[in-house]
């Protein structure tokens, strides 16, 4: 039971490591634009969270 959970474990951090460092760049690029669109709504007097 253990040695299949660990199994399990490996091979999901296997595909997150690969898979989130091919699209690392990607995910950067949205945050900017997300952190842009925040505060263009803020400096309108938008409410930012909503």
């Amino acid at each position: 039971m253990l040695t299949t959970i660990a199994t399990v474990l490996v091979l999901l951090w296997l595909i997150g490591f690969l898979g989130f460092h091919v699209l690392g760049g990607f995910i950067h690029i949205l945050l900017v634009i997300a952190v842009i669109m925040f505060l263009i709504r803020l400096i309108r007097g938008e409410n930012p969270v909503r």
